[in-house]
């Protein structure tokens, strides 16, 4: 009797990008990093707070009445740290005000190839439409703040020290939140956290916040129905391993929000500021009403448009950091559109200009359109355009994604039945 065929691995969709050998550079520089997470929380909250000072630093010695002379000056070092860059981002105006705000969100890039090993390593969840922004709640009331830096709500809310009626411990003990604002239903839904009751999740693996996202969240009342203490209502993201089940409960599964594409997480990723391969959206017509970028008037061109940053030099940049040049602008030009270092600018790209090498988009000729709406804050990051590029010509399926998880199964199968014999 002859043996049963062996079952096909399902068809994978090759590479066009270096986003993995990036991911993998990142999860390495992760690990050796040894950043102090405290004072970087401290900072974040104070300059989320207020410009002045920060006079909220000095929970920690209200805890703990008995400590030692070196511990003290650790807590006088921290103080110095979180004071100094609270200072710094007080001071930045305009275009550096928004950028330093938004390099302290974790920011997804696009998923442009799908990750090995999605099943094991990855956390997936459907993002809300909103507004993406940072929630700190300290001393008796609570602040949002979008990613420009501009307050989007200031309110008391259920969070830990949130509200005059809600001092539980130093009244100066922070939590700083990450958030979707989703206008429809007045909710703010958790995407990540970044500190609880003045201990921080920076250093932290995704898998261990989203825990306790779900934990502490419930452990307060900031799950309830809004009231005169609690103006919005708070509520954690139903969070799926990224196997089979995962993904269809996150791509087709009902939701309280309006969806706006789906959210990768490595689960062993640390709360990194600014842009990260360690974490990823992708998203397609049934999950987002917004794949294809639009133009001014909401119309999808037949050209792909890109945003891109003007610098001093003429070099027109990505929001990466560091930033990735598409090209330059010369003198005269500039001069004569009255454009600006800091400026967004549209562009149009002909397909037959672009090409990718080593996992990088070359755009040959970039062919200048206007400047975007005013509420546009950003530049668009390589990923974006090289995920818009590939939507156009060879988009990344949901199909593609469901064969990346059926071979991961297939070769920890395989590894399984090795170990066996």
């Amino acid at each position: 009797m002859a043996p049963p065929p062996e079952p096909r691995r399902p068809y994978k969709r090759p590479a066009i990008s270096d986003q993995q050998r990036r991911r993998e550079l990142a999860l390495q520089a992760q690990s050796a990093r040894r950043a102090d997470a405290q004072a970087r929380a401290r900072a974040l909250a104070t300059s989320l707070l207020t410009t002045q000072a920060p006079a909220a630093a000095t929970s920690r010695h209200e805890e703990e009445e008995e400590y030692d002379e070196h511990e003290e000056e650790e807590h006088e070092h921290e103080l110095t740290v979180a004071g100094a860059a609270a200072a710094a981002a007080s001071r930045l105006r305009g275009s550096d005000a928004r950028r330093w705000f938004a390099r302290q969100i974790m920011l997804p890039e696009w998923m442009v190839d799908a990750p090995p090993h999605l099943a094991t390593d990855w956390h997936i969840f459907a993002r809300p439409s909103g507004k993406r922004c940072l929630v700190v709640s300290s001393n008796g009331m609570t602040i949002s703040r979008v990613r420009n830096g501009s307050i989007l709500h200031h309110f008391p809310s259920a969070l830990p020290n949130g509200s005059k009626r809600d001092i539980s411990g130093p009244a100066s003990s922070y939590s700083i939140l990450d958030c979707i604002f989703h206008e429809p239903d007045e909710t703010y839904y958790i995407i990540d956290m970044i500190c609880w009751r003045g201990y921080s999740l920076y250093d932290c693996t995704a898998e261990f916040r989203f825990f306790w996202v779900n934990s502490k969240i419930a452990e307060t009342s900031a799950g309830d129905p809004p009231s005169t203490c609690h103006r919005y209502r708070f509520s954690a993201l139903p969070v799926y391993d990224c196997t089979l089940e995962g993904l269809q409960a996150a791509y087709s599964g009902s939701m309280p929000y309006v969806k706006d594409g789906l959210l990768f997480y490595n689960k062993h990723a640390h709360y990194q500021a600014g842009i990260t391969p360690l974490a990823l959206v992708w998203k397609d017509e049934n999950c987002s009403q917004y794949v294809i970028d639009t133009d001014n008037k909401g119309e999808i061109p037949s050209e792909q448009h890109l945003v891109l940053e003007l610098l001093e030099d003429g070099r027109v940049v990505t929001s990466d950091y560091p930033p990735v040049a598409f090209g330059s602008l010369d003198s005269a030009f500039i001069q004569k559109s009255n454009l600006r270092p800091g400026n967004l600018l549209r562009f149009a790209v002909r397909d037959e200009s672009v090409k990718l090498v080593d996992g990088k988009m070359q755009i040959g000729q970039l062919q200048f359109v206007g400047k975007p709406n005013r509420a546009r804050a950003f530049a668009d990051s390589h990923s974006k355009v090289l995920f818009q590029y590939a939507a156009r010509h060879v988009p990344l399926r949901i199909e593609d994604l469901v064969a990346s998880i059926q071979s991961n199964s297939m070769e920890l199968e395989s590894t399984d039945v090795e170990m066996q014999d």
